[in-house]
């Protein structure tokens, strides 16, 4: 087994009771007066430590001091999961502007979010501008539009995996645990997959590492995806938008021609202010495979 990743900043682990779940919070530094606090927020089957990386980064920089706060969404890492056999999009929505006013009752903060995460970012940004002092966007691109013609097959699906155990598979090793890691991203260094191996997942009672979600996200959100009510959102944004996408993502292929980065490049056309960032040797791990660039990109844009 290879060293694991040395950690520049450490961090504390937090309990915050959130719409009537323990919500598991990972801080960095202490809040200081005059400066607003930063919270990301992650992707989907990703935990809220899988920031560490950029916030090492950031060490030296302008951002040293800054009080960041990342979360594990529901059902995800240390946060309880919700007695459902479903997850729901307006929920993390519920949960963000929950944390958000327990976090900073009285001040706008400084919100990123990678993919899922970004897409909730970009919901709440419109839905609740005043609470947003500066918006970052990290490959949360949304998704295909979905015509009204699918919702009854799509609803069939659901009822279907509803009746259907779902199931995570569990690892002979935290080491294993680090190869799944680097098998989903080939730039992901070894000691750095070890090192998140340790938050993603757990040894049980059976002797095996399990992952730490709830399986029961691996059922589809029975609710259909809507571009034009995304956009009507996105055009109510008042903070300043940072979008950074890593140059090896494949977006166009990876939704086969149903949703091009042409046609989301149209949707962030709505959003009043934009600077758009790419990161070379980056792909939608980007926080992952290069984690110094990405810092560079949010100390210019926050400091």
């Amino acid at each position: 087994m290879s060293e694991t990743y040395p950690v520049r900043r450490t961090s504390q682990s937090r309990q915050l009771p959130v719409r009537g779940l323990q919500y598991h919070l990972t801080q960095w530094g202490e809040p200081e007066a005059g400066q607003p606090l930063l919270v990301m927020v992650h992707g989907f089957m990703d935990v809220g430590a899988s920031f560490q990386f950029v916030v090492d980064a950031m060490t030296e920089g302008p951002l040293a001091k800054r009080c960041i706060v990342a979360p594990d969404w529901r059902g995800f890492g240390r946060t309880e999961s919700p007695p459902t056999d479903s997850y729901w999009f307006a929920d993390y929505l519920g949960d963000l502007d929950a944390l958000i006013d327990a976090l900073s009752p009285d001040a706008p903060v400084d919100l990123a979010g990678h993919s899922m995460g970004g897409n909730v970012v970009m919901t709440y940004a419109g839905v609740r501008p005043h609470r947003v002092r500066r918006l970052i966007n990290l490959e949360g691109f949304g998704l295909p539009d979905q015509p009204p013609a699918g919702a009854p097959k799509r609803l069939a699906t659901w009822l279907d995996q509803l009746k259907q155990t779902k199931r995570l598979k569990p690892y002979a090793s935290l080491a294993e645990v680090a190869q799944r890691l680097r098998k989903n991203n080939p730039r992901l260094p070894a000691d750095k997959a070890l090192w998140l191996a340790g938050h993603w997942s757990e040894p049980a009672h059976d002797g095996l590492w399990h992952l730490l979600a709830d399986p029961a996200h691996k059922r589809i959100n029975p609710v259909m995806f809507r571009a034009a009510e995304a956009i009507a959102t996105w055009s109510e944004i008042t903070a300043p938008l940072l979008w950074v996408q890593g140059r090896g993502s494949r977006m166009d292929s990876y939704w086969a021609g149903r949703y091009t980065h042409a046609e989301f490049q149209s949707r962030l056309a709505h959003v009043p202010e934009v600077r758009q960032v790419q990161l070379d040797d980056a792909g939608h791990m980007l926080h992952h495979d290069q984690p110094e660039a990405l810092a560079r990109a949010l100390e210019a844009f926050l400091a």
